[in-house]
């Protein structure tokens, strides 16, 4: 298991990652990661393309902010995650571009916002359920989050970006690429891609030990 240093690390350079490849701009977006004692997370309006690990937040179990800059307002969603699924050590919020876009254009359906047209959408993302726009940082947004947090990989927030958690902050990240793709793909297909079969979508989950 990694030390607290080195989850800020990995803050950092995933945050870095995200920030390269245009998965985030200017100080969109947020990653958290579970400790023994509490949580760390990303301040406010920091921009994840240039974070700091000693000025990362720690929140202890309680809430409390312990140390480093003011925690993202977002940190009641990030807390529903892991006092839900037992199982999560990291979660990555972006506001993707296609992903966003596939909001405004409208998503496949809201228990899944997009079919599954690729083996490792299935595999690395399952299905991800829509979330109905509410401010940043809404307190309905978390409830919403702790009910689904055991049966989903994430979920995605109208007009805002995708949320996505998993045992790692680097697997929450890699989920949330794949996902992107996977929209930019669909948005780009002039005539949309018929999903998987259901035999070949229970394949996969039976295989690689997922569920859609």
């Amino acid at each position: 298991m990694q030390n607290e240093q080195q989850l800020r690390e990995e803050i950092c350079q995933v945050g870095a990652d995200l920030f390269n490849r245009g998965y985030t701009t200017g100080t969109a977006g947020n990653i958290s990661a579970r400790l023994e004692d509490g949580w760390l997370i990303t301040p406010t309006d920091a921009c994840l393309g240039h974070l700091s690990p000693q000025r990362i937040a720690k929140v202890s179990r309680d809430g409390e902010w312990v140390s480093g800059d003011k925690p993202s307002k977002t940190l009641l969603l990030h807390r529903q995650v892991y006092d839900n699924n037992p199982e999560a050590r990291g979660v990555v919020h972006t506001h993707s571009t296609h992903l966003v876009q596939l909001t405004l254009e409208g998503v496949w359906q809201p228990d899944s916002i997009l079919p599954p047209i690729t083996p490792y959408q299935v595999m690395k993302v399952g299905r991800i359920p829509l979330i109905n726009y509410c401010r940043p940082g809404h307190p309905d947004v978390a409830q919403q989050v702790a009910l689904l947090a055991k049966e989903v990989r994430g979920v995605m927030l109208e007009r805002l970006g995708p949320v996505i958690w998993g045992n790692s902050i680097s697997t929450a990240s890699f989920a949330l690429e794949e996902l992107e793709e996977t929209a930019r793909l669909w948005l780009n297909s002039h005539s949309k891609p018929a999903a998987l079969s259901p035999d070949a979508v229970q394949e996969l989950c039976e295989t690689f030990k997922t569920r859609w």
